[in-house]
C-alpha cells in the first residue's frame, strides 16, 4: 500500500476535514495545478474535503518533470491515491482533468480498487471523439496564438521569457498527455456521471459534452454554462452550485 507521505505529493486539501462523510478529487487543466481549486472548500457542502490533485512539473512539485503521456500517469495517480479512497468520493477533472480523471476510473476499476460515486467531467470532448487539430505538435508561435486565443494563461506569462521557459514545456507536456494516446475503448462505467460545458467553448462543443453520455451505465446529465473553456472561472458560483447539490444527494444516500 502507499504510505500517505507519499501519496501527500499528489494531493493537497486547502482545507482538510477530517469529519467529513465524503471527497471531491479534482483535476486541473492543462498547465494548471492545485491551486486552482484551492479557495472552492468555501463552497463546498461541509460533508465534503476538498481534495486537489498535485500533478508533477508545477506550484510545490516544479522540480519534477511533467509526465507525456497518459497511460503512465493514470497508473502512478492509481497508486498514490491508494490510501485516500477509504471514504465515498467523486472525482472533477476540467479539460484535460476530465480525461485523467475519466481513465483513472477505468484504471482503478481494473485493479478492483474503490469507484467514484459520481464523476463530473468538464471542458473535454468525449475521449472517443476524434482530436481534430492537434496541438502539442504546434510551433511556439502558433501555439502561443492558441493560448491567447483560449484565455487561460495571464498576459504576463505569455510575455516575460523566464516565466514563459518554464510553463511552455509543463503545458506541452500535458497537451500531449491530452492527445497523443489514441483512446482504448472499454465498457462504460456504472457510476453517474455530469458533463459540464460552456457555451461558446471551441475545444469542446456542448454536443460534444454529451457525446460523454455513452460512457456510464448511471445516470447522465449535461449542462452548459455561458463562457468559453474556462467558464470555471467566469461561471464558478453556479458550477459550484451545481456540483454541490449532487454532493448533498451523494451524502444523504450514505448509511447514517
Amino acid at each position: 500500500m502507499t504510505t500517505r507521505s507519499t501519496s501527500d505529493a499528489w494531493v493537497g486539501c486547502p482545507r482538510p476535514n477530517p469529519a467529513s462523510r465524503l471527497r471531491l478529487f479534482c483535476f486541473p487543466y492543462a498547465g494548471g495545478g492545485a491551486s486552482v481549486y484551492s479557495a472552492w472548500w468555501r463552497e463546498l457542502p461541509a460533508h465534503t474535503e476538498l481534495c486537489a490533485i498535485k500533478l508533477p512539473g508545477r506550484e510545490a512539485r516544479l522540480g519534477e518533470p511533467p509526465f507525456e503521456r497518459l497511460t503512465p500517469l493514470v497508473q502512478a495517480l492509481a497508486t498514490a491515491l491508494d490510501g485516500w479512497l477509504a471514504k465515498p468520493f467523486a472525482f472533477f477533472g476540467h479539460s484535460l482533468g476530465a480525461l485523467v480523471s475519466f481513465e483513472l476510473a477505468r484504471e482503478l476499476r481494473r485493479r478492483g480498487a474503490p469507484l467514484p460515486r459520481h464523476l463530473f467531467v468538464s471542458a473535454r470532448r468525449a475521449p472517443h471523439l476524434p482530436i481534430v487539430a492537434p496541438l502539442h505538435g504546434l510551433p511556439d508561435d502558433e501555439f502561443l496564438a492558441w493560448l491567447r486565443r483560449m484565455g487561460g494563461t495571464p498576459e504576463e506569462v505569455l510575455r516575460e521569457p523566464d516565466l514563459l521557459a518554464l510553463f511552455l514545456p509543463v503545458l506541452r507536456a500535458d497537451v500531449a498527455v491530452n492527445e497523443a494516446e489514441p483512446f482504448v475503448p472499454g465498457r462504460p462505467l456504472d457510476c453517474p456521471m455530469s458533463a459540464f460545458g460552456g457555451a461558446d467553448d471551441e475545444r469542446a462543443s456542448p454536443a460534444e459534452m454529451e457525446a460523454w453520455r455513452e460512457h456510464t451505465r448511471g445516470p447522465f446529465r449535461t449542462e452548459v454554462f455561458p463562457g468559453g473553456h474556462f467558464f470555471l472561472r467566469t461561471a464558478r458560483a453556479p458550477l459550484l452550485r451545481s456540483i454541490s447539490a449532487v454532493l448533498d444527494d451523494m451524502a444523504r444516500d450514505l448509511p447514517a
